[in-house]
């Protein structure tokens, strides 16, 4: 029997579907998003290798005007709710924006990182400067951002201003994904320029998520939650999922049902508890669950040699310094 292979450190989700990787459907976290519009922002906290980055690329996928999304979550729980795919489905001009590589020994280092973040970005959306409504102040500042040299003043006002052109652009507001929030911030906090850091991520985000009538939507992970004071202060309609809330508690991290069926679809299934011992124990508000990056790599591993010891495989992925 052909077992479908396991998209062990994949984290785009069309890379997954179009390769016919192993996947768990999440796509439950779209309906349940959905049922949240009243609030502007969502902030959803968990710790590292749970699945976040997967997660926002889903759903960059399903509401990103500029894709065809229909194949890739065929057969996906989310389709069964077809006046939401009607409404949502590739419907909403889409940013999506990870801070993972925003990290240096100093300030200057770490928003150098963040100039190259920010041009990549823009580079993702050069037709904007050619559109007619845009003006030529907005298109001098887009072009310096792309082409990499953003200044402080410019990079604070970065996302506000594109999702301004996007939504001048497109006619519809704009739904924003930001991933990895707040590596920057634990960066310079290890490294000892967390006040420069905050002034900038906080002119960031307050640009973008506060009183921005360009916005339809913004969605936030990382792994810690930072006081709202520090950088989110003055934002309404604002909410945050760490892992006591029981809201998408089931989204990030594998259940019994899921790792379970995983097991079985490999062979497996005879070390379901030695699974259960190196891997559960996580609860995230009512649900209990696995680490994922723990589970794929068991799988990974022992679907070629069982008598593989189990391995701490999160261990090896992360640092000490946060602690």
């Amino acid at each position: 029997m052909k077992h479908l292979d396991i998209p062990v450190g994949i984290s785009d989700f069309a890379e997954i579907r179009r390769n016919g990787f192993y996947y768990i459907d999440k796509s439950g976290l779209i309906d349940d998003l959905l049922k949240t519009t009243s609030t502007k922002v969502t902030l959803i906290t968990r710790p590292r290798r749970f699945g976040k980055t997967l997660g926002m690329s889903m759903l960059e996928y399903f509401f990103d005007v500029r894709k065809d999304s229909k194949e890739l979550f065929a057969g996906l729980e989310i389709m069964k709710n077809q006046e939401i795919c009607q409404q949502w489905m590739n419907q909403y001009p889409t940013i999506f924006v990870s801070f993972r590589q925003v990290d240096g020994l100093n300030f200057d280092g770490a928003f150098g990182m963040l100039t190259v973040v920010l041009a990549d970005l823009f580079n993702k959306h050069l037709y904007l400067q050619e559109s007619p409504k845009a003006t030529e102040f907005q298109k001098a500042a887009f072009a310096h951002i792309a082409s990499g040299n953003a200044s402080v003043k410019e990079a604070k006002s970065s996302l506000g201003l594109l999702t301004d052109m996007m939504r001048d652009y497109y006619g519809k507001k704009v739904i924003l994904l930001i991933d990895e929030y707040d590596v920057p911030l634990d960066k310079a906090f290890q490294h000892g320029y967390y006040d420069e850091m905050v002034s900038l991520i906080r002119g960031m985000l307050g640009s973008v998520l506060k009183t921005n009538d360009s916005l339809q939507m913004g969605v936030l992970t990382g792994c810690l939650r930072i006081t709202k004071e520090s950088i989110f202060t003055g934002l309404n309609n604002f909410k945050v999922y760490s892992v006591a809330e029981s809201a998408f508690d089931e989204y990030f991290g594998f259940t019994d049902q899921e790792v379970g069926d995983m097991l079985r679809e490999y062979g497996l299934e005879d070390d379901s508890q030695t699974v259960k011992e190196w891997y559960d124990g996580y609860t995230f508000g009512d649900e209990n669950v696995y680490c994922p990056w723990d589970v794929i790599n068991y799988c990974a591993d022992h679907r070629n040699d069982q008598k593989m010891p189990p391995q701490n495989y999160w261990l090896n992925t992360s640092g000490n310094a946060i602690v």
